[in-house]
């Protein structure tokens, strides 16, 4: 793993201590969990490489096992309260960043003690050691003083924050041979919020859509979103950047082709009468793009001078955490591993931010990894099969199963119909009201005919999606006598509704006593309302 990894992961350790929450178990979990924390009493460090290569063999974990009790074996974290205000603040800057983008005041003067004369100097200095075109031009002096007086705070914080993030950022865009100061891009376009998501659905550090993301292999499910990891995504940006170099053979263009899309700035090009420059085809840009520049070269000015503005940045006694990879062979929650590995789930949530559900998936034919503390890795890897029998243990005791993993090839594009409301295509295809609006960018539960909707059903595809007559068909069954066991299918009938009707019926008796394959029913159908002969 490379070093700056590795530093990028520990650092970020700094960020929170939350408390974890205990959870009531049932009594088949209880006493799984605590043979398994008898079992993790007196642990010794494992390679993981090689604990990764060794086959899988969950043992049967017994109600009946000798209970234990976990014991640490490190000294606990002590973590600054700085690192935990400013993961929860710098969360809300996206939004303020974001506006700023669609807003920036390039022609309104602000007095800042910062001479004409001194700027220009400045600039020129950077422009002698990077390859963007940093030259003087009045426009950009309005935005960077606009940034010294309205968003001083804003970029205070992200000095602080960067310390986290950049080194990553350093290591990945030099290995791609993109421009260390690409690094400042990702102020701009997140304000270093890896779970930052624009009212377009662009999202993560660097603000992938889903399309341009799967171009450069990101992926996205139900559980995962690779958008939202700090090195995956870092990877996926500077190659995105270094084929748009490609393209216009200008780095100021490759941002504005970034943002905006290469068509658009194409566009601009024509539009100015073939000019090439970007402030000579700002004004034929996109009004987001047209800010977009400028905010990246104000940020870089103001992250090259920031002592010279009186600019303060927060540091850490303790810069780095060293931290380690662990490929997962099960399906495990985020609550499971810190239950067992005593590490916060909010802790883990920051080391992996690409699991949307807090929970890691097992797919055939992909690797999922889990991100610890190195003091943690040792105790999760020696133990793996434990671990793996105890949140088997807990899945099976579930009144509810987890989510069924859903792959961007199993969506469906949804069209609305007179007469749809959320609830009703929520219900139809298993999922919540909330899910339809984030995977949507929807900020309202109102619809319009004929709107398209994409949805990631819980249900299999082909049981939403299919309403032909097989998906809908029953198993002839013999009907109980006693007319109060049978219910007749009337108008408007759903399983649901009729599962509503009679107490301790649920959809799943009402599917396996009558052999229904889909959810579909047919007025005047009979239905058995128990598991009986008579």
């Amino acid at each position: 793993m490379k070093k700056n990894q590795v530093h990028f992961w520990a650092t970020v350790l700094f960020l929170t201590t939350l408390s974890i929450n205990a959870q009531e178990k049932d009594s088949t979990a209880v006493a799984a969990k605590d043979s398994l924390l008898g079992r993790l009493e007196n642990v010794t460090g494992l390679d993981a490489a090689t604990s990764a290569q060794t086959p899988l063999n969950i043992p049967a974990v017994s109600e009946n096992t000798v209970k234990g009790k976990l014991k640490d074996l490190e000294e606990a974290y002590q973590y600054d309260s700085l690192w935990i205000q400013v993961l929860h603040e710098n969360r809300i800057l996206f939004d303020d960043m974001y506006a700023e983008l669609n807003n920036i005041e390039v022609d309104t003067s602000y007095t800042v003690d910062l001479p004409t004369d001194t700027l220009k100097a400045r600039l020129q200095k950077l422009d002698e050691r990077t390859p963007f075109n940093i030259a003087y031009n009045p426009s950009l002096e309005r935005v960077i003083k606009s940034f010294l007086t309205r968003k001083r705070g804003l970029m205070e914080r992200m000095l602080t924050a960067s310390q986290f993030y950049f080194p990553l950022f350093e290591q990945e865009l030099d290995s791609h041979d993109v421009p260390l100061e690409v690094k400042y891009l990702s102020i701009v376009e997140s304000a270093l919020n890896p779970k930052a998501r624009s009212r377009v659905g662009a999202t993560g550090l660097w603000q992938f859509m889903y399309t341009t993301g799967k171009m450069y292999g990101l992926d996205v499910s139900s559980y995962v979103d690779e958008r939202r990891d700090p090195i995956a995504s870092t990877t996926a940006a500077a190659k995105y950047l270094k084929k748009l170099y490609g393209i216009f053979n200008d780095w100021d263009l490759a941002l504005a082709a970034y943002n905006s899309g290469p068509g658009n700035v194409n566009k601009a090009i024509r539009r100015s009468g073939g000019y090439k420059n970007y402030w000579n085809i700002r004004r034929n840009l996109p009004r987001e793009t047209a800010g977009y520049v400028p905010a990246f070269l104000a940020t870089m000015y103001l992250f090259e001078y920031a002592e010279e503005h009186g600019l303060k940045r927060e540091r850490a006694e303790r810069t780095y955490f060293e931290t380690d990879t662990v490929h997962v062979k099960s399906l495990i929650t985020f609550d499971q591993i810190s239950e067992l590995v005593d590490i916060p789930v909010a802790q883990l949530e920051i080391l992996n931010p690409s699991y949307k559900l807090n929970i890691i998936p097992k797919v055939k034919g992909k690797t999922y990894t889990l991100r610890l503390p190195v003091k943690h890795i040792g105790k999760f890897v020696n133990n793996e099969k434990e671990i793996y029998a105890y949140a088997k243990a807990q899945e099976d005791s579930r009144e509810k199963p987890l989510p069924k993993l859903i792959t961007d090839n199993d969506r469906i594009r949804y069209k609305v119909k007179s007469g749809d409301y959320l609830g009703k295509i929520a219900e139809r295809y298993g999922v919540g009201v909330s899910q339809i609006k984030r995977w949507n960018g929807l900020r309202s539960n109102n619809l319009r005919i004929g709107q398209r909707l994409t949805i990631y059903p819980r249900n299999s595809v082909a049981t939403v999606a299919s309403h032909s007559a097989k998906a809908s068909s029953t198993k002839s069954v013999s009907l109980p006598k006693d007319p109060k066991k049978v219910h007749v299918v009337q108008s408007g009938d759903s399983l649901w509704t009729i599962s509503r009707k009679y107490p301790g019926v649920t959809i799943e008796n009402l599917k396996k006593w009558n052999g229904i394959r889909g959810n579909n029913l047919k007025p005047g159908t009979k239905l058995r309302l128990c598991n009986c002969s008579s």
